[in-house]
């Protein structure tokens, strides 16, 4: 997994905003899409008909991005102790209704870095377009 780092283990922002925000024990991230070094790696709206295991590699992009970002809100000893909430916006077509199974390839990548306590609450939505054409955007709060 590499994600779209700018060397001090925070994504680039593509705008005016930041990667993530900590307020207290609790840290917020921005929406990340598939990007490697500021540059979309899938772009596309999903077909009604689309497999979601061919867009699996997207989300996990995403999510890996959206947990750098995450992680680095966190002191030299600290750790993330909690996924609170996920969200994954999936820019598809009317009739694709495989929403959650896309998403879970999100869960399914912070519970192998991270082990259960990845796993929190979670909204799978589909929207019309999403920034630079992206097929999908992932948004986290965690604790730590």
């Amino acid at each position: 997994m590499n994600p779209d780092q700018s060397g001090n283990g925070k994504p680039i922002p593509q705008g005016l905003y930041v990667p993530a925000i900590r307020r207290g024990d609790m840290i917020f991230t921005a929406g990340m899409t598939p990007r490697r070094d500021g540059v979309l790696q899938f772009t596309g709206i999903l077909p009604a008909s689309a497999d979601p295991a061919q867009h699996g590699d997207a989300v996990i992009l995403s999510c890996g991005n959206a947990l750098s970002a995450a992680q680095s809100q966190l002191g030299a000893d600290e750790r993330l102790s909690a996924i609170l909430s996920l969200t994954v916006y999936i820019a598809a077509e009317p009739g694709f209704t495989a929403h959650s199974k896309l998403a879970d390839y999100a869960s399914q990548f912070l519970k192998d870095q991270l082990g259960d306590i990845a796993i929190g609450c979670r909204a799978a939505i589909g929207v019309a377009t999403l920034p630079g054409n992206a097929p999908v955007e992932i948004q986290l709060v965690a604790c730590v």
